[in-house]
């Protein structure tokens, strides 16, 4: 017989280095992790690169690695640890789901994970903020510059005149250090203030307070009476409070929905510049954040907010909280600059056949005599501006103008608070003269300025024009030189910006329109998903604020004069006249909309099987249409981006666009076969062929040959017709005999299940008399079973008695041999007196043998009476 073979298995071969000898970084192969929390104790930063040796971005980041560990191998231990070895410590304490995995260690605070890009700025960048988690601010200059920057910035003030530090101190460092752990990428910057004139410039006054820098709202002071001074709550705090302005977006690589999460946030202007972290000066990137700035500063009051250009003059006075409020130097009148909450509404054309709109510009202000607080400044109410709303459409009819070049303005009172009011200001717009958003010289130039019989009349200079006005009217604006300040919250295609760092991710900015070609790796576009647009900044022009700023401006106005990025198929060519034309996105205007003939478009992927099975259709019908007059042609819709208003769901669809009536497309049945006869049919059905113009021999010759085609595909269709009609036929011949045999057998089914039925009753009844049966049997079973019970225990009483007469017996048989041997001795003894003692023995003797018979009697009739029993 034949022994099945075992299997063979080859134990893995022991692990080897993974970084050279030579290398700073310390390289446990063998996954000693007992011994890399030794070396950590030795150490104030540690670095642990934790790797698997196949893995082939473990592989990818070894360099990197290396790279930072020779710049800062003298101030950080790196240790590399062989986390894949099954008999190594790393592989049983650990089970880490991707590789490789950095972390970080400040003395006995960790780990501090790294998630972001495995790049040699980017790791070193990280691990210099774990090292230097706090910045130490003692003059003027350096507060300016750390509020000047981008990024959240919290401050604390410590007055270090205690040893070795002054109360709070440590668990403000250990906040930062939590906050590099919650958000790898480091958006919040920590900075400690020791000079007690500096911390007098953000009105910190008590040492251990904690201040919140943020550029647009209002900063905040941590509320220590409230929340306990605890580095996680600091922590917490500041990244619940914080103020982002624009955001990073680091995608690791893999399967993520970083980029889905945030475009479905709304409109995302996505910026891709080359980003150095370990740069001094970001110019580009200041640049783009002042323009950041600036559409997000919808509340420009200076109340709140200290002044950063006079931190930087010496002779300037500090910034204290006990200034009066800066509200009591402004006008009384109306400013929307001051109260940017505002709504932009457009009011229904005057006529239905009218392109004109009134615009009107609604906004929620309040009085002088509610002075909001230093520290929490009141932000725009939904609940107001649904107000505001109210109130604006009971009065809309003051604004309906059918064409107008002033602007009118109007206040109307709260009806919640007397000390606020609603600001509207309307103009016309006619979508006929758009070019005004181009053209320095328009008809709004030098607009009049009016206010509504019922409003109250006010200087000229504080009147708002409208967002899609190019000039600027606001005394403000103007001395800023752009108009987008406070955009974001004046219009309601407000845009969510995100930087991207375009040496990693320069094929996102291919995919959304980049050129490959380009040296300078810059690129902005904007992606809408709700409405599946975007947008791509031309790539002529530089990336600078300026050319952003118009960006962000032709997007935010109502008519956007924005062309619409279409992504085109690079693949398709035309080296040769075909029979279809193939339709891009950059040749569908001028294939279907300019061309002067019928087109006749089908949409096609390449996935589809039903639409490859239609090419012989279409190639046939393209060769008997005239190609002076028509065009079959066809788009693969998976490689090209099409008008939303062109758009399918179904596959395939096939579109008809008439000459001179393009507009009006019309659509193939779903419910009609997609055949040859039937196309024609629609074709000729919806065809703008002019019928005026006298049809030459050619044409009647064309006509005629494409009759006859027609008559002899129909007579060919009949005959196919005629064939499956027989075909029917008999198979519904066949059909009707497999009825008629499937009737009898169901017949006689149902006889066979009557019988079976029958058959069922009769066990049913046997079965129930059987059921009786074994009922009386059982119980006569038990009768006899106590009876044999009975017989059982007078048969153990008879033994019991049986042997108690044994016993008497031999007991009286013992006696009587003792009696005798008496007897025969007194014999011997008394020979003389034997006449009298004969007389003496011989009346026990008989009593005894009485006794003794009546013993036996008594047993005897105690045997029968059982016996008889």
């Amino acid at each position: 017989s034949c022994s099945r073979a075992k299997d063979v298995t080859m134990p893995a071969k022991l692990p080897v280095n993974f970084f050279s000898t030579s290398s700073p970084v310390i390289d446990l192969f063998r996954g000693q992790l007992d011994y890399a929390d030794h070396l950590r104790q030795d150490s104030e930063i540690v670095l642990y690169f934790f790797y698997a040796p196949w893995c082939g971005q473990s592989i990818a980041a070894r360099e990197e690695i290396e790279r930072v560990a020779s710049r800062l191998s003298d101030q950080v231990l790196f240790v590399a640890v062989n986390c894949w070895w099954n008999q190594g410590k790393c592989r049983k304490q650990k089970h880490f789901f991707y590789f490789p995995v950095i972390h970080l260690y400040h003395r006995s605070f960790g780990p501090i994970e790294y998630k972001g890009p495995m790049s040699a700025v980017y790791i070193e960048k990280f691990v210099r903020r774990v090292m230097t988690p706090l910045l130490y601010i003692s003059s003027r200059s350096k507060l300016l510059d750390f509020l000047s920057n981008y990024e959240p910035g919290v401050l604390g003030y410590f007055e270090f005149n205690a040893s070795p530090q002054p109360p709070g101190y440590l668990t403000f460092f250990t906040s930062a250090l939590h906050s590099l752990k919650k958000d790898y990428l480091g958006t919040i910057r920590f900075g400690v203030i020791t000079d007690k004139h500096v911390a007098e410039e953000i009105s910190l006054v008590r040492s251990g307070s904690v201040y919140l820098h943020r550029h647009v709202n209002t900063s905040l002071i941590y509320p220590d009476d409230i929340m306990n001074y605890t580095a996680e709550n600091i922590c917490k705090w500041a990244l619940e409070n914080r103020e982002i302005l624009i955001r990073w977006l680091r995608p690791h690589g893999g399967k993520s929905l970083l980029l889905n999460n945030e475009l479905k946030k709304g409109p995302a202007l996505l910026i891709f510049i080359p980003y150095n972290p370990l740069a001094e000066l970001h110019p580009l990137l200041d640049e783009i954040t002042k323009v950041a700035l600036q559409y997000h500063s919808c509340n420009k009051s200076q109340a709140a907010e200290p002044d950063l250009q006079h931190l930087g003059d010496s002779d300037a006075p500090a910034f204290d909280s006990s200034v009066p409020d800066a509200h009591t130097k402004l006008s009384e009148t109306f400013s929307i600059t001051k109260y940017p909450c505002c709504n932009t509404v457009v009011l229904p054309q005057w006529h239905s056949i009218s392109r004109t709109h009134n615009v009107c510009e609604l906004c929620v202000n309040q009085t002088l005599g509610v002075k909001p607080n230093k520290v929490h400044v009141p932000h725009c109410n939904f609940l107001e501006m649904e107000a505001a709303l109210d109130s604006f459409y009971l009065q809309e009819h003051t604004f309906f103008q059918v064409i107008s070049n002033t602007i009118e303005c109007s206040n109307f009172l709260s009806f919640y608070s007397p000390f606020s009011y609603y600001t509207a200001c309307c103009r016309t717009v006619n979508r006929h003269f758009l070019s005004f958003l181009s053209s320095e010289k328009t008809i709004f130039q030098t607009p009049k300025v009016a206010f509504s019989s019922h409003g109250k009349k006010d200087n000229s200079q504080h009147s708002i024009p409208h967002i899609e006005d190019k000039n600027c009217f606001i005394p403000d604006l103007a001395v800023s030189g752009t108009n987008i300040t406070g955009l974001s919250c004046r219009t309601n295609k407000t845009l969510n910006l995100y930087l991207l760092d375009s040496n990693l991710f320069w094929i996102y900015a291919e995919r959304l329109g980049a050129s490959r070609s380009t040296h300078l790796k810059e690129f902005a576009a904007i992606v809408d998903l709700k409405e599946e647009v975007h947008y791509v900044l031309d790539q002529n022009q530089s990336l600078v604020g300026s050319t952003l700023e118009n960006f962000i401006k032709n997007f935010s106005i109502l008519y956007s004069p924005l062309k619409r990025h279409l992504v085109d198929d690079p693949s398709v060519h035309f080296h040769e006249q075909r029979v279809i034309t193939e339709v891009t996105t950059n040749t569908f205007r001028e294939t279907v909309f300019v061309s002067e003939k019928n087109v006749l478009l089908l949409y096609y992927a390449q996935w589809c099987g039903f639409c490859a099975s239609l090419n012989h259709i279409f190639i046939q019908l393209a060769r008997l249409l005239p190609p002076d007059n028509f065009t079959v042609a066809r788009i693969d819709i998976t490689r090209n981006d099409l008008p939303w208003e062109f758009m399918t769901d179904r596959l395939p669809t096939v579109l008809f666009f008439p000459h001179q009536r393009k507009e009006q497309s019309v659509k193939f049945p779903e419910d009609i076969s997609v055949n040859l006869p039937n196309l024609l049919k629609f074709i000729l059905h919806h065809s703008s062929l002019s019928s005026s113009e006298p049809c030459t021999k050619e044409c009647l010759h064309k006509e005629r040959v494409l009759q006859q085609g027609h008559i002899s595909h129909l007579e060919r269709e009949i005959q196919k017709l005629r064939s499956e009609i027989r075909a029917l036929h008999q198979a519904h011949d066949q059909l009707e005999a497999q009825l008629s045999e499937a009737r009898r057998e169901e017949h006689r089914l149902q006889q066979q299940k009557h019988t079976l039925e029958k058959q069922h009753k009769t066990l049913q009844l046997h079965s129930e008399q059987l059921q009786a049966t074994y009922n009386q049997k059982n119980q006569e079973l038990l009768e006899m079973a106590e009876k044999l019970q009975e017989l059982a225990d007078a048969s153990e009483n008879l033994l019991k008695e049986n042997t108690l007469l044994r016993i008497l017996v031999a007991s009286r048989e013992g006696r009587l041999q003792s009696k005798d041997e008496t007897k025969e001795s007194l014999q011997s003894e008394q020979t003389t007196s034997e006449d009298n003692d004969v007389s003496l023995s011989t009346a026990p003797a008989t009593l005894e043998e009485k006794r003794i018979g009546n013993a036996d009697t008594l047993e005897t009739e105690h045997s029968s009476g059982n016996r008889t029993e």
